[in-house]
């Protein structure tokens, strides 16, 4: 009779917990995508190679990412013949092909091509992800080489409002750069996990952890501030955004925020939107603000002490509006306190969880 090898429980038990991104021979911890990677490969969207790598680095060809696409929209796959004249029924990603262009979520070319070998681009990525999720398109950011004029202009802009991208320090986002698989990743698991949106907050950044509730004191009440993704509302894509809920009624608020080398900006969905702060941050420097009615706001002080029942900040940067009241911005937290022109607290954070 055939005898098996024993295989010890806690050696069985090592092995189910090791995913094969941690298998992969070529995808250290301290990689910049290690993270999006293993995200991906747990929800069954990446696989590795048959010689334990899974190449993070390696450029993503248009088929690949309609591969990738498909498997996280549940496509079946099946291999069948396609409106591409370049696209087989033979070709293993005949079938994830067909149905994203069935789908609406990618397109050709003009002579009927799809290019399945062809490197997929930072813009094209950009218009893919626009078309296939709920993702709000509010404020984008400029880069230097992306104008009106071009196709992923608003997909662009687009993934900025969405916190899917941040661009580079230089402030270009390089469109027509070809897309490894680490950044598809990375792209990809910031439409789908606010965790890996706060990857692309800048430096010193005022905008909040999106994995964070913050509640606020107020006059009324508490009202609590989530990040969490809003549905499709009357055909228009709201996707991610902070959620307001208050403790007085039942009414929510959608907000909506967007930081720039230049500003942090805030507002309603669909809406115009207000400046917050203004970058880089100097005592003195104004700017104007309001919706509808124009006013001035001024930093009027920076490295300020403000008491709040959360905790007592120390690195609080004042804002003074002309009428006389003021709200104090801390790094990581937004506004923590607002006063109004007698110097009564309006809000100020209570909790942060």
């Amino acid at each position: 009779m055939k005898k098996f090898p024993m295989i010890s429980a806690a050696a069985l038990a090592l092995t189910l917990l090791v995913s094969p991104a941690q298998a992969a021979t070529d995808l250290p911890a301290s990689h910049g995508f290690y993270d999006e990677m293993t995200y991906l490969v747990n929800k069954g969207v990446i696989s590795g190679y048959e010689d334990g790598t899974i190449k993070p680095d390696k450029i993503v060809t248009r088929a690949e990412a309609a591969i990738m696409i498909g498997k996280l929209k549940n496509f079946k796959g099946t291999q069948t013949s396609t409106n591409f004249k370049d696209v087989s029924k033979s070709q293993k990603a005949s079938g994830y092909i067909a149905e994203a262009a069935k789908a609406g979520y990618i397109s050709g070319y003009p002579d009927g091509t799809f290019k399945p070998y062809a490197p997929i681009t930072r813009g094209d990525m950009s218009i893919i992800l626009d078309l296939t999720f709920n993702i709000f398109n509010g404020v984008g950011a400029s880069f230097s080489d992306v104008s009106p004029n071009m196709k992923s202009y608003n997909a662009i802009a687009t993934m900025v409002s969405g916190n899917i991208t941040a661009g580079y320090s230089d402030n270009t986002f390089r469109p027509n750069q070809a897309i490894t698989r680490g950044q598809l990743a990375a792209f990809m698991s910031r439409v789908l996990e606010p965790k890996f949106k706060n990857d692309t907050h800048m430096a010193n950044s005022y905008l909040r952890d999106k994995t964070k509730i913050y509640s606020y004191s107020t006059k009324q009440g508490t009202a609590t501030l989530k990040f969490e993704e809003v549905p499709v509302i009357e055909g228009n894509d709201f996707g991610f955004m902070w959620v307001t809920r208050t403790d007085w009624n039942s009414a929510t608020t959608l907000l909506v925020e967007n930081e720039t080398k230049d500003a942090l900006i805030y507002g309603l969905p669909y809406s115009e939107a207000e400046t917050e702060i203004v970058y880089p941050i100097q005592v003195g420097k104004t700017f104007e603000n309001g919706l509808g009615e124009r006013y001035t706001s001024t930093i009027t002080g920076v490295n300020k002490t403000v008491n709040t029942p959360y905790k007592k900040f120390t690195n609080a940067v004042e804002i003074t509006i002309e009428s006389g009241e003021k709200y104090y911005m801390v790094e990581g937290y937004g506004s923590v306190k607002s006063l109004d022109a007698k110097g009564e607290t309006v809000s100020e954070l209570s909790s942060v969880k």
